[in-house]
């Protein structure tokens, strides 16, 4: 079932999210949920609080990186089929050189920026069978489950961009809370007016 994926200024998309256990109420139907939600808005993750849950679960398939021909073919084939659960995540630790990529937000449509992030990242989780790991990626793997991580920190992308940055797109964000903007997928708007 496709959720309608909430939109900048909700509450919920600013709070650090709790963890779970397998006891989680019909949580394969969420996953399922999540990633029929995913795809339908063509995202590469997608976090919970972004359906309105705040729960330390997200999910990325990288397989549409795995095309661009600006990227090495070992790059390509890590990206391509990597599509995980992440349960309960914690990043470890952040290394390497920091790098810009231009990043976007299926909660901040139509926004896209040059964030700054730390190359490799080791991260201990769990899968959608609650079976614990710990492991390392790199490049744009950890670029896309650092921005996933981030939701369930309570953080978006944008409060990565320089003062300058954030005050140029006030009123663009101002706007997607209040839903006056288009989007081919559903969302749900924290600010849009009640009518009486």
């Amino acid at each position: 079932m496709i959720l309608p994926i909430v939109a900048y200024g909700d509450p919920v998309l600013r709070k650090v999210a709790d963890d779970i256990d397998k006891d989680f109420p019909r949580f394969e139907e969420l996953v399922a949920n999540m990633w029929d939600t995913m795809y339908n808005a063509n995202g590469v993750g997608l976090a919970a609080p972004q359906i309105g849950l705040p729960i330390r679960l997200f999910l990325v398939d990288t397989t549409p990186f795995a095309d661009d021909e600006e990227l090495t073919e070992e790059e390509q084939n890590a990206l391509k089929g990597f599509r995980k659960v992440f349960i309960n995540a914690k990043i470890e630790e952040e290394t390497g050189t920091e790098w810009a990529f231009n990043e976007g937000c299926l909660s901040i449509p139509d926004v896209r920026e040059d964030v700054s992030r730390k190359d490799t990242i080791t991260i201990s989780y769990m899968d959608e069978n609650f079976k614990s790991y710990k492991e390392t990626y790199d490049g744009l793997l950890a670029r896309v489950i650092q921005h996933e991580y981030d939701h369930i920190e309570g953080i978006l992308f944008t409060d990565k961009l320089s003062s300058l940055k954030k005050r140029l797109l006030k009123g663009r964000l101002a706007n997607i809370s209040k839903g006056k903007i288009k989007v081919e997928y559903r969302m749900r708007f924290p600010n849009i007016k009640k009518a009486r």
